[in-house]
């Protein structure tokens, strides 16, 4: 069964963008962006919110077109539009790029999408995260933690009574000091 997939680059202090949405501090080098798009390649789909997914399709359809762009973006660029995207919006009419719009989390519909064959869905996007969260849809946590303090912003995880026992399977530290680390649920299949 393909699992849900949380993805996202965080701040020290568990931020995932600044007070005025600023990711400028994210510190992505050719390593790290290699190492995303190995991960990426793999995945069945990508899961966005409306923003996230607005974000990503006025950039990523074109990049490669730059005849300055570095190889691991033109290699992103190519992965992002190929691969099978559904966006979570009840305002958004209609996506291009492979994308399918729906208009709400159903838990039952994401189940039915885990079992059907593929690669696993890769999630991003703090707000969809959040609501996946609170239905207990989320397999693995993939944190990229950036060797940076930026004080106040919109955090990766929401304040929530609830309590997820994770268990740490692998820690890797780049050379641009941002370390991942990724989290199961008790009792998932360590891939």
């Amino acid at each position: 069964m393909r699992k849900i997939v949380l993805m996202m680059s965080v701040s020290l202090d568990g931020y995932i963008e600044g007070p005025h949405r600023e990711i400028d501090w994210h510190l992505v080098d050719e390593e790290l962006h290699q190492h995303f798009n190995d991960e990426l390649r793999g995945m069945g789909a990508f899961l966005g919110g409306r923003v996230t997914h607005e974000l990503m399709a006025d950039f990523w359809p074109t990049a490669d077109a730059d005849p300055d762009a570095p190889p691991v973006m033109v290699e992103f660029a190519e992965i992002w539009r190929e691969k099978p995207k559904m966006v979570f919006s009840r305002t958004l009419k209609r996506a291009d790029w492979n994308t399918v719009v729906m208009r709400d989390v159903v838990p039952e519909e994401i189940r039915e999408l885990k079992e059907q064959p593929g690669g696993d869905l890769v999630l991003g996007g703090a707000g969809l995260a959040a609501t996946f969260m609170r239905q207990d849809l989320i397999d693995e946590y993939r944190v990229y933690v950036h060797p940076v303090l930026i004080g106040r912003g919109k955090p990766l995880f929401p304040d929530t009574d609830a309590r997820t026992a994770l268990r740490l399977v692998e820690s890797r530290a780049f050379g641009n000091g941002v370390v991942l680390l990724r989290y199961e649920r008790p009792g998932a299949a360590v891939g």
